[in-house]
């Protein structure tokens, strides 16, 4: 039986992210100074617009496309992978820079719609997310410093999580003053994201601190602290959850005490406290809850998930302790287990996969 074209069209998607993932992965690692086959000063300078613009920025306009089941929605999420083919093939920067920074205005046509249905907390904030993407693509575009960049970018990613977290807590009774705090920390980030166009350094302190609040509010007060109890997928997401906003606090404690730097040791151990231990340990918690959204493939929750996951907090700690120490084999071998983490888990998901295909219907776990 031929397959259908949704199926060849989801399958093309998740290869591509496949790529743009290693892709950046064996990028990271050229930067931190392993010698690796394919080294390429090209490929180690697009690491970060890999990571956040061709593979995750993909995804979240792949699950909002899905969301709405509008044809036209999916424009964007199969702009931003053109955009990271783009850049890996080695054509001119600005034509990648222009095809991610085009899909992430198709994001923000999602979003416009979304909110004309739903105009909430939640989704205004994931709606501020795609908003600071299409900014900090357009300062990469008009060939801005990368690290004024992925200030935005690294706000996106943080927002759009923040925004989701709400989402899936939307049913719990809060007090009404964690809903001003939570508005508090949104406000202060994007305060920062305002400062730092004209004055950099003290814009990134404003953003670590909104950062910082972010992740506190999280830990204080996300579902995950009532799931945690829970066993299986439930507890597994909520450790996921609550130590990647530890992370997060200690990127934005690490932003607001340094301000904006663009470059160094330093700037290695904030962006990737939180793109890494913040964002990855994320995709972790969720991985196994939306893979079979966007792709319709059944998935059977894993207890070896917790391998990487610890595997890729303790690395990342050694990374952190190498950038803050001057540690320089601590930290390349922190960023090489990174690497490792990411790997392991994406091999135990697409396992998993695999044998949910053999098991009986009735056998799989419900991911909701």
């Amino acid at each position: 039986m031929m397959p259908s074209p949704a199926n060849v069209l989801r399958a093309g998607f998740a290869a591509g992210v496949i790529v743009m993932l290693t892709s950046a992965l064996w990028a990271g690692l050229l930067r931190m100074g392993w010698a690796l086959p394919l080294s390429s000063l090209t490929l180690a300078a697009i690491h970060g617009q890999l990571f956040v613009g061709g593979m995750l920025g993909t995804v979240i306009g792949l699950e909002r496309a899905v969301a709405i089941g509008r044809p036209w929605a999916f424009a964007g999420p199969l702009l931003t992978l053109l955009g990271g083919i783009s850049l890996l093939m080695g054509l001119p920067a600005m034509i990648g820079a222009l095809l991610i920074t085009s899909g992430s205005v198709g994001l923000l046509a999602i979003f416009a719609l979304l909110l004309k249905r739903q105009p909430v907390r939640f989704m205004i904030t994931m709606a501020l997310g795609g908003m600071a993407w299409f900014g900090g693509n357009l300062l990469w575009l008009m060939g801005q410093p990368l690290a004024l960049a992925s200030l935005w970018w690294a706000s996106f990613l943080t927002l759009t999580i923040f925004g989701e977290r709400l989402e899936l807590g939307r049913l719990r009774h809060l007090p009404a003053h964690t809903f001003w705090s939570y508005s508090l920390s949104v406000g202060m980030l994007w305060l920062g994201l305002g400062w730092s166009l004209a004055d950099y350094a003290n814009g990134a302190r404003i953003a670590g601190i909104g950062l910082l609040a972010s992740g506190l509010w999280l830990l204080a007060y996300d579902i995950g602290r009532r799931t945690i109890r829970r066993p299986g997928l439930p507890r597994f997401s909520a450790t996921c959850m609550l130590t990647g906003s530890a992370w997060l606090a200690i990127g934005g404690l690490l932003m607001a005490l340094s301000g904006g730097v663009y470059s160094g040791l330093l700037y290695d151990a904030i962006l990737h406290s939180i793109f890494v231990g913040f964002v990855f340990a994320m995709i972790f918690g969720h991985a196994p809850i939306i893979i079979p959204a966007l792709l319709s493939v059944p998935i059977r929750f894993n207890g070896w998930s917790y391998l990487p996951l610890g595997l890729l907090h303790v690395s990342l700690a050694l990374r952190v302790i190498g950038d803050l120490y001057t540690l320089v084999e601590v930290r390349r071998w922190g960023g090489m287990m990174n690497a490792v983490s990411i790997i392991t888990f994406l091999i135990i998901t697409v396992t998993s996969i695999a044998f949910a295909h053999r098991q009986p219907a009735s056998a799989a776990i419900p991911m909701s």
